[in-house]
């Protein structure tokens, strides 16, 4: 084998690593985020549990002018 080939494959070899590395840091912050936004939507559930109680009408007529 010749050099060339051979250092074509070993620099193919590494890049293959660091393309592995990359997807499972990416499938890791992708599984992070889906269980953040299962925290949101239990919050907002929480949310509008406590407000069930509220009469009906209110906050219809919310001056937001500064």
């Amino acid at each position: 084998m010749d050099p060339v080939s051979l250092a074509t494959a070993l620099a193919g070899a590494q890049m293959s690593g660091v393309q592995m590395a990359l997807a499972a840091k990416m499938l890791r912050m992708n599984a992070d985020n889906a269980a953040s936004i299962v925290q949101v939507l239990n919050a907002a559930e929480q949310n509008i549990a406590s407000l069930a109680n509220v009469a009906a009408g209110v906050g219809q007529n919310i001056n937001i002018t500064a």
